[in-house]
């Protein structure tokens, strides 16, 4: 007997998880539209990558392997970038804002699948008033009666996913968790951007200290030989205060330039995720050069950019949500049932004479709802429309960035060619000069106000370097640094990270900070 009812009680079960098995019988279509990637406006070519009359187009020196900071060739650069993905907190948190996307996946994807509960049940109950008794009853001094009652049931229902509501959820969730990727891919992009920029600055800083410190020497050197000149007679005491002033004004600038060097050593600490004690960058003699970038063709920008991917990728996701909320308007079948035993005496649980099941199918339309659902159609293609109009415009913004940068390392090398021949003029001036005051035909206050131009000089073609080296950054930052949409996570991929647990069981949860 025993067998018999646990045969019936799989039959039950098994006819439930069948049906669950077969999602297409009963599909007979998806709500909502399918969704087409929109048009976005495109150039046919950068305005400010065109040849202009002494300007030589470069050529491709960016290689497709995320490293693109390689194109420096600077070994402590390259250490510093590789540690971002390791400590960054900025990434940590986008990162777990994609495990939570993956994990609304497999939430959603829970819905094409039955519930199932199993309940057991022991009762005992006194009924006042009642004098005879039967089965597992017992008289109760003719006041009553105490019995028992025993029940095992196993209990499963389905909605059918008819309409494809369950489908647009799902996808929805991969285009966001795609999003999410995107949004990685983009916040990495940006740290690695940030940090390139400072540690450039910051070596930028100590060349400007290096040219400081010889601009300081040599003023010694001529405070000495102005000195000397006094003590002989031959310069006055004007001349010995002026060389001593301009040597200690230089001094002082280049005491003041390790200001600036430790803001951003300080900066480039919190990007890899240490506390700026515990980042020492060494001064170094090494002049990084202003590399060639090229632009490619504007069309390949769509997918080389992971904020344009990342709008695009919202843009579907909205696109899906109409289809789950057009779905709610069709009618929706729940399948039920149930099955077990019952009886007043323990003994008597299993015998297939206590069995009892039940199957039932239910329909439910929903006849008036005062508008709500159309008013949810209409706000799911509201938002749809926004995603829509924040894709283009991400696609405007990074187009005016690639631009941006391209004019300025285009009129920043010419600007570099001009000043260094300004720069060569005025260390003539005060060759001449200098030359000229040893003779006695010029006074000193000449020598002064032409090693002044000349350090100013070549202050200004640092600083033009400076804003050149930052530009290339910012420029392969503004092409995606290597990175390509091809790179998204698919749909298996995001179902694979967050797979369906049937564990009836709750989640082991990690100890905060781990």
């Amino acid at each position: 007997m025993i067998d018999q009812q646990g045969k019936r009680r799989r039959a039950v079960t098994g006819a439930i998880i069948a049906a669950a098995l077969l999602p297409g019988a009963m599909a007979a279509c998806t709500a909502g539209p399918d969704y087409r990637r929109p048009n976005a406006p495109v150039p046919a070519a950068y305005k400010e990558a065109r040849p202009q009359p002494g300007w030589k187009v470069s050529q491709p020196g960016v290689a497709d392997n995320g490293a693109w900071w390689s194109v420096y060739y600077d070994p402590v650069l390259d250490g510093l970038e590789r540690r971002i993905d390791i400590s960054n907190q900025n990434l940590k948190a986008a990162a777990a804002a994609l495990q939570q996307a993956e994990a609304i996946v497999a939430e959603a994807r829970a819905g094409f699948f039955p519930t199932a509960a199993v309940n057991l049940s022991a009762q005992r109950s006194k009924a006042v008033g009642v004098t005879s008794s039967s089965g597992g009853a017992v008289a109760a001094g003719g006041r009553g009666i105490v019995s028992n009652l025993f029940s095992d049931q196993v209990a499963a229902s389905w909605t059918p996913d008819l309409w494809g509501q369950i489908r647009r959820q799902v996808e929805a969730g991969v285009a966001n968790a795609q999003a999410s990727a995107a949004d990685l891919a983009s916040a990495r992009l940006s740290a690695q951007g940030t940090l390139a920029g400072d540690y450039l600055q910051l070596r930028i800083a100590d060349e400007l200290k290096q040219l400081l410190d010889q601009s300081a020497k040599a003023y010694a050197e001529s405070l000495r030989i102005t000195q000397n000149q006094y003590a002989a007679g031959i310069a006055a005491q004007s001349d010995v205060s002026q060389a001593e002033a301009q040597l200690r004004a230089t001094q002082a600038q280049a005491i003041a330039t390790g200001v600036t060097r430790a803001e951003f050593e300080h900066a480039i600490a919190v990007l890899i995720g240490v506390p700026p004690a515990a980042l020492t960058i060494a001064p170094t003699s090494f002049r990084i050069v202003v590399p060639d970038i090229p632009p490619g063709l504007p069309s390949a920008l769509l997918e080389r950019r992971p904020d344009i991917a990342a709008a695009e990728r919202a843009m579907a996701a909205a696109n899906a949500e109409i289809g789950v909320q057009v779905a709610a308007f069709y009618p929706s079948i729940t399948l039920t049932g149930s099955g077990g035993t019952q009886a007043a005496v323990f003994g008597q649980l299993f015998n297939a004479s206590s069995g009892f099941w039940s199957i039932a199918a239910n329909l439910a339309e929903t006849v008036f709802e005062g508008g709500l659902r159309n008013a949810q159609v209409q706000a799911a293609i509201a938002v749809f429309n926004q995603d829509l109009a924040n894709y283009r415009q991400t696609v405007l913004t990074a187009f005016q960035q690639v631009e941006d940068q391209l004019a300025a390392l285009r009129i920043l090398a010419e600007q570099a060619r001009v000043q260094d021949a300004a720069l060569a003029a005025a260390n003539e001036a005060v060759r001449v000069l200098n030359n000229q005051y040893l003779a006695g035909t010029v006074a000193y206050t000449s020598v002064i106000v032409a090693e002044q131009t000349a350090l100013t000089d070549a202050e200004t073609a640092l600083t033009i370097r400076e804003n050149q080296l930052v530009a290339s950054a910012s420029l392969i930052q503004a092409l995606g640094g290597g990175w390509n949409a091809s790179q998204l996570p698919g749909r298996e991929e995001i179902e694979q990270a967050a797979p369906l647990n049937f564990n009836p069981l709750p989640p082991v949860i990690p100890v905060q900070g781990q």
